[in-house]
């Protein structure tokens, strides 16, 4: 039985915590929030067992558990990292992982030091069947020509941030807006889909505070173009697209796959996978898998492969950042 801690009481935390109730083979045991009540009061949702800490020392020094699940704002997920791996803990750290490479290159050589802790960070969908499916079909294609992909979704926390206010992730010294929180999903499709892109740009809908509420940005390889179309002050319901020769492999949305369509000409193949209900599901397996068997050799590589792909996502995110002058609290701090 993995025993687990988290960072975090929001939705996304109580909705990982469940699809590790779906698996089977996790237990919570630790909270931490701000508040005591709060951690104490989230906790006790699962079990009276679970124990509330609102000391981030104390959690990692006199916490019962062997994996933490980071679900705070995108400026801490370093440092609670950082302290995680210290403590000897395993990470699952919601996306991004990190603000910048300065921060990534800190915790890959913390992880080379402690060889015996695994580093995950959690794009659901990297591990869900239509991504995959995705992915093989895209090998299979003759020729590649480019591709759109989109995800804009209106952000419950915009609201706030018009009235006056300024949300984490509407805030630079949390290291938010449209790219760094949904467009990571985007990036992460292009990187795993075609490979690191040869050179990026972003041209962005700047908010007051220099924020980008949306905006578009250009993957250049050496053969096509991939275009990401992203945003968190409006929606979009337009599908996204890889474009091969004849054929065209149409999603209904690049973040939340549920639906796959090859389609050439006339000709409409269905190549949508069955997806669990709750979209963690996959993710919480991947990670399980692993856990369970930390010795193994494979199990180490396989962790390896995929944080290299963090890794370069991380760097696609901020070089995009940089082409928009986009400058984080989180980036001073490393010059």
């Amino acid at each position: 039985m993995l025993k687990l801690g988290v960072i975090g009481t929001g939705g996304i935390t109580k909705q990982f915590i469940e699809a590790t109730q779906e698996n089977g083979s996790w237990k919570l045991t630790s909270v931490f929030s701000r508040s005591l009540e709060k951690a104490e009061q989230f906790g006790h949702e699962f079990s009276k067992n679970v124990r509330g800490y609102r000391d981030l020392h104390q959690f990692f020094s006199e916490g019962d558990f062997d994996v933490v699940y980071i679900a705070s704002p995108n400026s801490l997920h370093f440092e609670q990292s950082r302290q995680a791996i210290l403590a000897g803990k395993h990470v699952i750290v919601e996306k991004p992982a990190c603000s910048n490479p300065s921060e990534m290159k800190v915790l890959q050589r913390l992880l080379r030091r402690y060889n015996n802790v695994y580093y995950f960070e959690a794009a659901r969908h990297f591990h869900e069947p239509n991504f995959l499916k995705i992915k093989e079909t895209i090998k299979q294609m003759d020729v590649i020509q480019g591709a759109t992909l989109t995800y804009m979704k209106y952000s419950s926390k915009y609201d706030d941030f018009l009235t006056g206010n300024e949300p984490n992730v509407f805030s630079l010294n949390f290291s938010g807006g449209a790219l760094q929180d949904l467009g990571v999903y985007l990036i992460y499709d292009a990187v795993s889909w075609f490979g690191i892109p040869n050179s990026v740009s972003y041209k962005a809908t700047k908010l007051r505070n220099g924020i980008d509420g949306k905006g578009v940005a250009l993957l250049n390889y050496q053969d096509f173009t991939v275009t990401l179309n992203v945003g968190k002050t409006a929606n979009s319901y337009l599908p996204s697209e890889v474009y091969g020769l004849k054929e065209t492999l149409v999603m209904d949305n690049a973040a939340d796959l549920t639906d796959i369509q090859l389609i050439n000409g006339s000709e409409k193949q269905n190549l949508t996978q069955k997806s669990a209900v709750n979209p963690m599901t996959a993710e919480v397996a991947a990670f399980t898998s692993i856990l369970q068997k930390p010795l193994s050799l494979d199990n180490k590589q396989k962790m390896e492969d995929w944080l290299a792909v963090s890794v370069q996502v991380n760097r696609v995110i901020y070089d995009l950042r940089l082409s928009e002058k986009i400058v984080f609290r989180a980036d001073k701090e490393f010059r």
